[in-house]
C-alpha cells in the first residue's frame, strides 16, 4: 500500500508540475513573467563546481557529436530540454514526498493543508526566480503571479490525495471531507486517466501557445535584425566585401564566408539571453581613474570614431571541427578611446567586467594599450547587437576565444588587482588564445570538374589562426603526401581563410586530411588534445566514398 501510495503521489506530481510549468511558459511570452524551471536551473549551475560544470559541458557536447547533432544549434536546446527534465523531476519527488507524509502524519486534507504543501514547494523556487532578476516584469507582480501558481499547485495535490484516500476506505468519509451517499464514486484508475487526459490538455494548450508566442518573437527579431549576405558581393550596409574580387571560389557545400547573423553561433551561461532595456542602460567606468564615466548607448555612438572589423569568433569548448565558430562585421568605440575620456591612472592594470548575466572577466591595460582594435562593440552587420549576442555592449578582444569576451557589460572597474574570470574559476584556460585550426567542410562529389581530360573532386574548407593569418593549408588523401590547398583572400586579418583543393579523381572510399600553418609559418597542433582547458587540437579529416 505504501509503495502504492509513493507512486500515485509521483505521479500526481509530475502531471500538475507539467501544468504548471506550461502556465508559466505562456505566461513567460504574453507578459514576460518569471519562468521558474529556467531559473532554478541557472540558479544551481552557478552554485555548482567548476569540475562538475565543465565534465557536464563535455558530456553534453560528446553525446550531441555521437548523435550526428550540430553543436552551435543543438546545445542550447539540449539544455533547457535538461532544465525542464530537473524541474519535473523536482516536482515527482515532491508530489510522492508529501503522499507519504500525508499518509504517514494523517494530516487533515483540506484547503488550508493544501495551501502550506504549496507554499513549501513554492516559496524556494519563487525566491531564487525573484533573486536571479530575470524578468523585466516587477518583483512584487511576479511573486504574486506564482504564489498563486504554487498555491493551486498545493490544492490540487490535496485534493487528488483526498480522492485516492475514499477509494481506499470503507467508510464515506474520507480524512476531513464528506462524500455523500448519493455522489458517484469512480475507481481510482478511472480517476487518474481522467487527471491525466486534463493535466495533458492544460499541458499542450500552455505549452503549444507559448511555443507559438516565442516563435513569432524569433521571427520579428530576426526581421529586425535584417538578412546578412553570405557567398556574394554584398556586405553590411550595401558595401561589397573586401575580397570580393578573390580569385579562388569556394566549393558548393562551404560554410558561408560571412555569417547570417541569425546563424551566428551563440554560447552564454544562462539559458536564455539577458535582455537589458537599452534606453535606461548606463555604463559605469570606475576605480583608478581620474574621471569615473557613466556612459549610454548614444554616448558610445556619437561620442567616439566608429571602429569597423571584420571578425571570426570560436568557442573554447568546441571539438576539431566544431560548427562553434562564426564570422560577422563589428562595429565599435575603441576601448583605448573610451579608457582614455577615463584618465586610467597609472598604477592600474586590469578592467574588471562585468556582465548582465553574471558573467565576468578580467582584462589586461597591456593588452589593450597594445592593440587599438580592440572595441567595445555595439553594432553586428551594420545593425544594432542583437539582443542574444550581447546587447547593448560586448567587448571584442582579437585572439582570444569567446570565452574571454564579455556580452551584456554592465560595469567596469579599473583596478590593480586582477581576479579570475568566470571560465577560468571553472577550470578552463587563463589566456584563451585561439588554436590553429583547418576543417574540411566539404568534398564535393556532385561537383566534379573537368580540366584537360583529368577529372578532379574539389575539397574546400576553413582554416583560422585568430589575427596570426593562414599562410598555407594542405590536403593529404588516405595517408598520402599533403598537397597545398589555394587559399582565398579573406575578409580581414582577423577572419578564417576559405581554401580550395582540387583531387584527381579515384574511385573507391577514401579519407581526407587537412593541416594548416600560421602566416609565421608554425604548422598547427597536430596531435590531438581535448578542448579543455586550452581548446581542442589534432588533424580533421573525414571519409567519402568516391562512385
Amino acid at each position: 500500500m505504501q509503495r502504492r501510495n509513493l507512486l500515485t503521489g509521483a505521479f500526481v506530481g509530475g502531471l500538475l508540475t507539467a501544468v504548471i510549468m506550461a502556465l508559466m511558459y505562456l505566461a513567460q511570452h504574453l507578459f514576460d513573467l518569471a519562468f521558474v524551471p529556467f531559473d532554478a536551473f541557472n540558479w544551481m549551475a552557478g552554485l555548482l563546481p567548476g569540475p562538475v560544470i565543465t565534465f557536464g559541458i563535455d558530456l553534453m557536447i560528446d553525446s550531441m557529436r555521437f548523435l550526428g547533432l550540430d553543436v552551435a544549434n543543438s546545445a542550447k536546446t539540449a539544455e533547457q530540454i535538461m532544465a525542464l527534465g530537473q524541474y519535473l523531476v523536482m516536482g515527482i519527488v515532491a508530489g510522492a514526498v508529501f503522499f507519504a507524509v500525508l499518509k504517514w502524519q494523517q494530516v487533515k486534507t483540506n484547503f488550508m493543508s493544501g495551501l502550506v504543501l504549496g507554499a513549501l514547494f513554492g516559496f524556494p523556487a519563487i525566491a531564487i526566480s525573484i533573486g536571479t532578476g530575470s524578468s523585466k516584469v516587477s518583483g512584487l507582480l511576479n511573486f504574486i503571479w506564482l504564489l498563486v501558481v504554487f498555491l493551486a499547485w498545493g490544492v490540487a495535490l490535496v485534493r487528488s490525495y483526498a480522492r485516492m484516500v475514499s477509494y481506499d476506505m470503507p467508510a464515506a468519509e474520507a480524512t476531513g471531507e464528506q462524500q455523500a451517499p448519493s455522489v458517484e464514486k469512480i475507481d481510482r484508475r478511472r480517476f487518474l486517466i481522467l487527471l491525466g487526459l486534463g493535466s495533458a490538455t492544460i499541458t499542450v494548450i500552455g505549452a503549444g501557445l507559448g511555443a507559438l508566442l516565442a516563435s513569432s518573437e524569433r521571427r520579428e527579431e530576426e526581421a529586425a535584425q535584417g538578412d546578412a549576405m553570405a557567398h556574394n558581393t554584398d556586405g553590411p550596409e550595401g558595401e561589397p566585401f573586401p575580397n570580393a574580387d578573390a580569385m579562388v571560389i569556394p566549393v558548393p557545400g562551404t560554410r558561408p564566408e560571412y555569417t547570417p547573423v541569425k546563424d551566428h553561433y551563440q554560447v552564454f551561461i544562462e539559458l536564455e539571453p539577458t535582455e537589458i532595456d537599452g534606453s535606461t542602460w548606463q555604463l559605469p567606468i570606475t576605480g583608478m581613474v581620474d574621471n569615473p564615466l557613466m556612459l549610454t548607448l548614444d554616448d558610445f555612438r556619437n561620442n567616439y570614431e566608429p571602429f569597423n572589423q571584420y571578425v571570426t569568433l570560436s568557442c573554447i569548448s568546441g571539438r576539431v571541427g566544431t560548427s562553434l565558430i562564426s564570422t560577422t562585421y563589428w562595429t565599435g568605440a575603441r576601448v583605448q578611446d573610451v579608457l582614455a575620456d577615463a584618465g586610467v591612472q597609472p598604477d592600474a592594470l586590469y578592467l574588471n567586467i562585468t556582465a548582465g548575466d553574471g558573467f565576468y572577466e578580467t582584462v589586461p591595460l597591456d593588452m589593450i594599450n597594445a592593440d587599438p582594435r580592440i572595441m567595445f562593440c555595439y553594432a553586428w552587420d551594420g545593425n544594432t547587437l542583437p539582443v542574444g549576442h550581447g546587447f547593448p555592449l560586448r567587448i571584442w578582444l582579437p585572439d582570444r576565444f569567446g570565452m574571454k569576451q564579455p556580452k551584456w557589460i554592465t560595469s567596469i572597474e579599473v583596478t590593480d588587482t586582477y581576479k579570475e574570470g568566470y571560465w577560468v574559476e571553472r577550470n578552463w584556460s587563463e589566456t584563451a588564445q585561439v588554436r590553429t585550426t583547418s576543417v574540411i567542410d566539404t568534398v564535393a562529389v556532385d561537383h566534379i570538374v573537368e580540366r584537360d581530360g583529368q577529372m578532379y573532386v574539389p575539397v574546400s574548407g576553413i582554416a583560422f589562426s585568430g589575427d596570426r593569418g593562414i599562410s598555407k593549408v594542405e590536403v593529404s588523401v588516405d595517408g598520402g603526401a599533403w598537397e597545398e590547398a589555394q587559399l582565398r583572400t579573406p575578409l580581414s586579418e582577423t577572419t578564417w581563410v576559405i581554401w580550395r583543393y582540387e583531387w584527381p579523381y579515384e574511385t573507391g572510399d577514401h579519407t581526407f586530411a587537412v593541416r594548416c600553418y600560421t602566416a609565421e609559418g608554425e604548422l598547427q597542433v597536430t596531435e590531438e588534445h581535448p578542448a579543455r582547458p586550452d581548446g581542442s587540437t589534432g588533424i580533421h579529416s573525414v571519409e567519402e566514398t568516391i562512385s
